[in-house]
């Protein structure tokens, strides 16, 4: 048997919240002292110490542990438990991973106020290309409203296209549109560059359009995660008012490298101007 303080540092928990537990019913020592006092438990009491802590990280109170573990939980039901928490804790680490990329770029926004790199901005013409798409609304033109349309757009489409025996051609291009009377809605198309001799197509599994040619545009390059974009669009904001331009409409997004770590990511913006 072990002391209550062995039996603690056993089962990385403090000798005061066994003492919680035993006072209301949740874990008996499995002999208490009877002139003493002092508790002792088992090793064989790790297992239900365990169930109650894990139980108790999905969220659950102490009284709700107790019903479920007087219904003799089974382990396999426990595991379906952790793994549906394991599932909700990683989409909530990465929607905080998001915000705090999101707040990072508005961050360096502030911080290139009154800078103007205008060496890092190129007025050209851009040729009209031909792409596959599929198009959505998004609530805004916000990173956080874009992010969860755009790429179960990009997901549909490379399967659509892999079905259809489409090879794309070159990058991926995103474009928007606002949503008249839409109070800041817009249509998000994820395309994909393909060849000038993949017909012309409307509707079905993806649209197959000409995106026409900008005369003059002003191109910035953004590295790094889309959601941080912020930064780099207001560097190419200023320029485009500093030099008495006006801008024609929203960014086209051309990624020119995009491999699984998002940090590698690089994506030319493309304004268009009167």
């Amino acid at each position: 048997m072990f002391t209550i303080g062995d039996f603690a540092r056993h089962g990385r928990v403090s000798p005061r919240m066994l003492r919680h537990y035993d006072a209301i019913g949740l874990l008996r020592p499995a002999r208490t002292d009877p002139f003493t006092g002092y508790r002792h438990y088992t090793a064989d009491q790790l297992s239900r110490l365990n169930r109650i802590i894990a139980l108790k990280d999905l969220g659950l109170s102490l009284e709700q542990v107790g019903r479920i573990l007087a219904d003799q939980v089974t382990t396999e039901e426990l595991r379906g438990m952790l793994v549906l928490r394991r599932a909700e804790l990683a989409q909530a680490v990465a929607r905080s991973a998001a915000l705090l990329g999101q707040v990072e770029a508005r961050l360096r926004s502030i911080e290139s106020e009154g800078h103007m790199p205008s060496d890092e901005i190129v007025v050209k013409s851009v040729p009209a290309v031909r792409v596959a798409e599929l198009s959505a609304e998004a609530a805004s033109y916000s990173p956080e409203d874009i992010g969860p349309v755009i790429q179960p757009l990009y997901d549909r489409l490379c399967t659509a296209l892999e079905t259809a025996g489409v090879v794309p051609t070159g990058p991926s291009v995103a474009y928007y549109e606002e949503v008249p009377g839409g109070e800041g809605r817009v249509v998000v198309h994820a395309a994909l560059t393909v060849g000038a001799d993949v017909p012309l197509r409307a509707g079905g599994d993806f649209a197959v359009v000409d995106l026409p040619a900008v005369e003059h545009a002003a191109t910035i390059v953004h590295r790094g995660p889309i959601e941080n974009v912020v930064a780099t669009e207001q560097i190419l904001a200023r320029w485009i008012e500093a030099g008495g331009h006006r801008s024609a409409g929203y960014s086209r997004e051309v990624y020119l490298e995009a491999p699984e770590d998002r940090s590698a990511w690089v994506v030319e913006l493309q304004e268009p101007l009167v």
